[in-house]
């Protein structure tokens, strides 16, 4: 039986052998004295007994075994070898007893090499074992700014909370965002009966993952794993069948697929100026729109709502005969699921979901309804089943700065913000940047609404500024005048400009694409990215409104402004830029791409104040903070 079963492991061997070295590899097994740095850059830490996977074993640790087999660690020495006979006996006690006695290996970046015991491995792997028994010592590297580096440090990190060594990220963050996926605070340690329970269910999501194809794709099993996780929920999954899990694996795949783009989103700056003949146009074969609106709160008591709910009122008066609409209010993370449901029950074939947190309920809606189109109002969002939509608000508070700036007499602005997300820090920066290049002396107070027991109203008191820039927008049911820049005038405010999200013309333009039939025009043929709509000034859906109050010569400054950025000859973030750290661009002539825009985490020279960490906010910005929170680069 030996012989016979070592013959065909030295086909396997020599066919390995010979497939490498017409690839320019080394055909042999890797050995990790030659890969290790130099001598006393790594420290060695035991693990004692584990169970270590059979893929993950990469070679030996010294070269006096490597030559004996191939690189997959089939062997390739002849069958008349002392070696083959060894080989042989250890195949015999496999299939009659068992291999049982642990191998001595180390585990270095989360690959392991065999110092005692190749054999062993060599035939386990031969038969399809999971996992082999060994006596483990890791060899830890010197922190470096290397990204695989960086990777361990987080593995090591997540190990101390659960002891699992079979899961790999090709993306930092991922072990943070694994634990807090499966329910886990930071550090908290896994029990036994976790450790199984998570084993049980990420085998059998990787079983169905490679049926499908997906050793082919360019990511590791463990990042689909968590994309698949995190949209579904962990509970929610470990409840299914093993069917379940295969339908929803196959109708995800896209998903999957999308994880392998570097850059996931594809930005898409105006509306599509494709155009179809007009004759086509609300033709009466068209499908007729029924369209469904999902908000977090009323339109009475949030701006950000109210400002949805004139756009989806705005879509009802220009196309009244072509589109309908509804809404559903108070939506929250445990009922958005039933409210889009409801919404598709009823026949909406159109449906926006207009905040954040919002997204893992449409992606789900989307996959289990593909002829419903559905988008998410978020920022820097990367799903491929839906699409995403935001605009470019920092335009309009660069505009909203610079009036701020000229009204200014002591020079101090207060800038109030909701949450530290995608898109907020660089309304701050824009405004900060506007005042600054109106009134170089300007400084920007930065207070966060968000933030736990702040006195926002006593610190505008301390500190006296001219101008405060507050929430975008009157809400209906609260009588207040502290929206857009405003000043006060004996103990009166007097409201100088407010920026506008015309959120219905955005729709407008939205709708047109698709009554039009040029909604397919927005992909690209064979891009897998994710579509995300990032208009501003240029496309009318952002502006600023002055007041009677303001100046004639500081209105025509606004206007002035206002040209030169939609005909793109101005970018508020170009030219020598500084932060609260240091020079962040040093180029007279450059400019910050959108994604840098996108995804500042830093304040301008002239902001004081700080981005505060999700600890440090109210309970109710979780959800928001979870789905877009800014993530603090490393230095």
């Amino acid at each position: 039986m030996g012989k016979e079963e070592y013959s065909k492991a030295f086909k396997l061997g020599k066919k390995d052998y010979q497939m490498r070295l017409l690839r320019g590899e080394k055909p042999t097994l890797l050995v990790l004295d030659d890969i290790l740095p130099q001598k006393g850059s790594c420290s060695e830490v035991p693990l004692g007994v584990v169970q270590i996977p059979i893929e993950q074993i990469a070679g030996t640790k010294s070269v006096s075994r490597s030559s004996s087999f191939a690189g997959n660690y089939m062997p390739i020495l002849r069958e008349t070898t002392e070696f083959a006979a060894k080989w042989e006996r250890l195949s015999d006690s496999h299939v009659e007893e068992g291999i049982r006695e642990p191998i001595k290996a180390y585990e270095y970046m989360n690959k392991f090499y065999v110092e005692e015991g190749n054999k062993r491995v060599s035939v386990m792997k031969f038969f399809g074992a999971v996992s082999i028994p060994g006596d483990v010592t890791r060899i830890v590297p010197r922190r470096t700014e290397e990204k695989e580096n960086k990777l361990y440090y987080e593995y090591m990190e997540f190990y101390q909370a659960a002891p699992i060594n079979y899961i790999w990220f090709s993306k930092e963050g991922s072990f943070v965002k694994l634990q807090k996926a499966v329910g886990k605070t930071p550090g908290e340690l896994w029990t036994q009966e976790d450790l199984l329970r998570f084993g049980s269910l990420y085998t059998r999501f990787t079983a169905e993952y490679y049926a499908n194809g997906g050793g082919k794709l360019k990511i590791t099993p463990a990042d689909a794993f968590l994309a698949f996780i995190t949209l579904y929920g962990y509970d929610a999954v470990d409840g299914k069948t093993t069917n379940e899990i295969k339908e929803l694996v196959g109708k995800s795949w896209e998903e999957f697929v999308l994880l392998q783009e570097e850059e996931e989103i594809d930005l898409k700056m105006n509306p599509n100026q494709k155009k179809k003949p007009l004759k086509k146009l609300f033709s009466h074969s068209a499908r007729k729109l029924k369209i469904a609106f999902i908000y977090e709160k009323t339109p009475g008591t949030s701006a950000w709502t109210y400002a949805h709910e004139l756009g989806r009122l705005h879509l009802e008066q220009t196309f009244p005969d072509e589109v309908t609409t509804v809404c559903y209010e108070n939506g929250t993370l445990q009922n958005v699921d039933a409210q889009i449901e409801d919404a598709i029950q009823e026949g909406c074939n159109l449906i926006f979901t207009t905040t954040p947190p919002f997204v893992q309920a449409s992606v789900k809606a989307a996959i289990a309804h593909p002829d419903v189109r559905i988008l998410n109002c978020s920022l820097n969002t990367s799903h491929r089943y839906i699409r995403t939509y935001y605009s470019r608000m920092h335009e309009a508070k660069f505009l909203m700065g610079a009036i701020a700036g000229a009204m200014a007499e002591n020079g101090k602005l207060t800038y109030l913000a909701d949450y530290p997300i995608y898109g907020s820090i660089a309304n701050i920066n824009a405004f900060a940047l506007g005042a600054k290049m109106i009134n170089p002396r300007a400084k920007v107070y930065l207070e966060w609404s968000a933030k736990k027991e702040t006195d926002i109203a006593e610190s505008i008191r301390n500190i006296g500024p001219s101008c405060i820039s507050g929430r975008d927008m009157a809400i209906p049911e609260e009588a207040s005048r502290f929206f857009g820049i405003y000043h006060m005038d004996d103990g009166r405010t007097r409201n100088l400009a407010m920026p506008l999200w015309h959120w219905g013309k955005f729709y407008e333009l939205l709708i047109r694409t698709i009554m039009e039939g040029t909604w397919k025009y927005d992909e690209n043929p064979g891009s897998k990215k994710a579509i995300n709509y990032w208009w501003g000034m240029s496309a009318g859906v952002i502006d600023v409104i002055c007041s009677k109050y303001l100046p004639i010569g500081t209105k025509r400054l606004v206007d002035l402004l206002k040209t030169t950025i939609c005909s793109e000859q101005f970018n508020p973030f170009s030219g020598i830029l500084y932060s609260q750290d240091g020079m962040v661009l040093s180029d007279p002539a450059a400019s910050l791409s959108a994604e840098e825009i996108m995804t500042m985490d830093w304040l301008a020279e002239n902001v004081i104040g700080s981005i505060p960490a999700e600890e440090e906010l109210k309970e109710q910005a979780k959800p928001v903070i979870s789905q877009q929170g800014i993530k603090k680069k490393e230095v």
